[in-house]
């Protein structure tokens, strides 16, 4: 009897259902606001805000690598019986993708583009002598005959044809903005472009496209150069720098958005609760936030993450792979996180229900005879999810920071597993070596200032369109 097996074997971890359940909610949160015109206006709001879409489109970029870095898969094993053998190295879609630059490990360090190693070898001659040379790599720059005469010309080359390409992709995508837009406009895709160009439109498509060609600018060549260069050069073992940054994006996505929704819980109920009952309700949950913000949080933080390590170690039978156990421990961090960085967002909304509290239409519920929690539910919350949606997207960005910080001093991820903290952590003596390797240390800070950067200006964005002050401000103006 023949067995069907198939050529790979989709694996989930913790992590990858929390992704993609917070994915699921999100697009249906947009269902749901998309039918209320009331919470649709906010949005419509961030819509017209030209940093805040350019700022999207490159949160989009970092979200779509993240997304692909979350489907996980085993490969198929060569079978003799017909039965299913699967491969016990875990892959992502990610993976798959970058193979060519997982798959180019050199020996030691390698410069950005370079074609041999960065230090000397003593290398043997045919006549018994010996010689210090510069090897060459195995695969950055192995297919030019004649490296000094062929790299310069080689790199070029290559590099303008990548960046025609992303150029074309870039018109296409323009054209298609332009022709979705006209038809929606009902004129002419030539006026339509004009109006793009010249910021006239209600969606500042300008920006939008602006920083899509941006993007365009760099990856072209990048993805041109990337299956024949280590572009951004190797460690310390071989491996590629921009395999190690690309894949440092989902950590700090998944530690930025979950641990941010585990605060949220703590934050929002015992804001609310403080500020609404007062009295001794509100002096007990002050005195908690108050305690646990005079312990210093880098110690709270490393304190909780070695307890976790020492169950782990404890009962490996719970953890049967590398895999799982970074991935709890990622799992385990973000929980650290939000549980220790809640009592910021809930002094403001303590602040925000004490003063809500007071209003005409929640003592007429009173009066009414409607229940606290009834009141809480139907007029505090919906009244402070401008405050909540502010703080969370702004706190992403001091989330993917703390990471970094953390996992530098060695309380972090996993060290197995790669993230921009473990990268600055391995550059960090890198840099104190002769000659000094950079590359590393850079690609880490680039794409996390990048990440924060953009998440910063779309933060402000939504700061600007939900905070009701700045909108009554914008008014009078």
């Amino acid at each position: 009897m023949m067995h069907l097996v198939l050529p790979f074997r989709f694996e989930w971890l913790w992590s990858d259902a929390l992704v993609w359940l917070l994915v699921a909610s999100v697009i249906g949160f947009a269902i749901y606001t998309n039918a209320r015109p009331h919470l649709r206006a906010p949005w419509a709001r961030v819509s017209r805000s030209a940093s805040g879409l350019a700022a999207a489109t490159v949160l989009a970029l970092f979200v779509i690598v993240g997304l692909l870095d979350s489907v996980h898969y085993r490969e198929a094993l060569p079978s003799q019986d017909g039965k299913a053998a699967y491969a016990t190295e875990l892959r992502s879609v990610l993976d798959r993708l970058l193979q060519p630059l997982r798959a180019s490990r050199e020996k030691t360090y390698s410069a950005p583009l370079a074609t041999h190693l960065y230090a000397k070898e003593t290398v043997q001659l045919p006549d018994g002598g010996e010689v210090r040379v510069f090897p060459r790599l195995r695969h950055g720059g192995a297919h030019l005959v004649d490296p000094q005469q062929d790299w310069a010309r080689d790199v070029a080359v290559k590099a303008f044809r990548g960046l025609a390409i992303a150029l074309l992709v870039w018109f296409v995508a323009a054209i298609g903005v332009c022709a979705a837009e006209s038809r929606r406009a009902t004129a002419g895709i030539e006026s339509v472009w004009r109006d793009v160009w010249a910021g006239r439109t209600a969606v500042p498509w300008r920006a939008v496209l602006a920083a899509l060609g941006l993007l365009c600018v760099l990856i072209g060549p990048v993805t041109a150069l990337a299956p024949h260069y280590h572009v951004l050069g190797t460690d310390k073992v071989g491996q590629d720098v921009l395999y190690q940054a690309l894949k440092s994006i989902r950590t700090g996505l998944v530690i930025g958005t979950l641990a941010t929704l585990v605060m949220l819980p703590f934050a929002l109920v015992l804001g609310v609760m403080a500020g609404y009952f007062k009295g001794r309700i509100d002096d007990l949950i002050q005195y908690l936030y108050t305690t646990l913000s005079s312990i210093p949080g880098v110690l709270l933080i490393a304190a909780a993450v070695l307890m976790m390590q020492v169950y782990i170690e404890n009962h490996p039978e719970l953890f049967p792979s590398t895999e799982i156990r970074a991935d709890v421990r990622l799992i385990a961090l973000c929980v650290i996180l939000g549980v220790t960085s809640w009592t910021g967002l809930c002094r403001l909304l303590r602040g925000e229900a004490l003063k809500l509290r007071e209003m005409e239409y929640i003592q007429a519920a009173h009066a009414f005879g409607v229940s606290h929690w009834r009141i809480m539910m139907r007029h505090i919350v919906p009244n402070v999810m401008h405050i909540v949606m502010i703080a969370l997207v702004m706190d992403f960005s001091g989330l993917v920071l703390a990471e970094a910080v953390l996992s530098y001093v060695g309380v972090g991820v996993d060290p197995s597993m790669i993230s921009f903290g473990t990268m600055i952590n391995s550059a960090r003596l890198e840099m104190a070596r002769e000659p000094m390797v950079w590359w590393s240390l850079a690609a880490a800070f680039v794409f996390m200032l990048t990440l924060v950067l953009a998440a910063n200006l779309f933060a402000d964005a939504v700061r600007d369109a939900f905070d009701p002050r700045l909108i009554m401000a914008g008014r009078h103006s």
